[in-house]
């Protein structure tokens, strides 16, 4: 039988929230799907144990970043979507039902979905922020189970970071994710940009698809390329404008959210500029302010 969604997920030596992860696809799912893992390294027993459970994955002796691991995943996948997830996210009940109501719903393929997080400390432009544990030991599931619809949600505009979805037509036709952004900073939204380059106009965060997030467990180990100025030079505005002007991320999505021109794209690449010159050479960029 073939599986409806082909789950793609990155891992770097983080075998108990990868246990979590896939203990959840396989707790929560409507649906059956393929498992495809990439292991970055696996020093921590975590590609014996991708062997052992039988799942399909990737592997690389070094960590390769996610991109690389997501363009290398893709040559295991056998169903018609591809779902991203991050290894310390923990998938809720309706996940998939709310995706596959949403894709019967569209006339075409031409769509990036992604889910909604709940997040313990960090609220993003669309998210619900509930704590349940920012730790495998302080991990409540249980709580968690009971609780994680209370909180009121609407779809929303501007899909972009993982938990999402696409066809694999358009995966392949605008190349995946962007190895130059490795080890992965600012790849979401750039993925994004390549996206309406070649004409999705239909950005949407599903309110009923709904994943825990750990946050960060993974990319506070790494060290970061400057994905902000990467983005800018490549697209020639930064991923603020994008988000206000083109894919209007966190508009509702029952309000029209129609393309405008970015004004005072200046202002934006100066900043930019300044905020690298305003840290250390080769370090992380501090996020722009509005």
């Amino acid at each position: 039988m073939q599986p409806v969604f082909s789950i793609i997920i990155p891992s770097w030596n983080n075998l108990p929230y990868l246990k979590i992860c896939i203990g959840s696809i396989r707790k929560n799912s409507a649906y059956d799907h393929q498992i495809i893992v990439h292991v970055n390294e696996g020093i921590d027993g975590t590609l014996e144990w991708v062997q052992n459970e039988g799942l399909d994955y990737t592997y690389s002796e070094h960590n390769v970043g996610v991109c690389m691991a997501c363009n290398m995943m893709r040559t295991r996948v056998k169903a018609d979507y591809i779902f991203y997830l991050n290894d310390d996210m923990y998938l809720l009940p309706d996940w998939d039902t709310a995706l596959m109501n949403e894709i019967q719903s569209l006339p075409d393929t031409r769509f990036f979905l992604s889910g909604t997080m709940i997040q313990p400390h960090n609220h993003l432009d669309v998210g619900i922020l509930a704590n349940y544990g920012d730790s495998v030991e302080t991990f409540d599931e249980e709580r968690l189970l009971k609780e994680y619809m209370q909180y009121p949600m609407t779809d929303w505009h501007g899909a972009t970071w993982p938990p999402n979805l696409l066809h694999r037509d358009i995966w392949d036709l605008v190349g995946g994710y962007s190895i130059e952004y490795s080890p992965g900073m600012y790849s979401d939204p750039d993925l994004t940009a390549k996206l309406w380059m070649a004409g999705v106009r239909h950005f949407k965060g599903l309110a009923h698809c709904r994943a825990y997030h750990f946050e960060t467990k993974s990319t506070q180990r790494v060290s970061k390329n400057l994905g902000q100025l990467q983005f800018l030079f490549k697209w020639g505005i930064t991923n603020r404008m994008m988000r206000q002007h083109l894919t209007h991320l966190g508009v509702p999505a029952d309000m029209p959210a129609i393309p405008s021109h970015p004004k005072n794209k200046w202002i934006g690449r100066l900043k930019a500029i300044g905020a690298l010159f305003g840290g250390k050479q080769f370090g992380p960029i501090r996020p722009l302010q509005p």
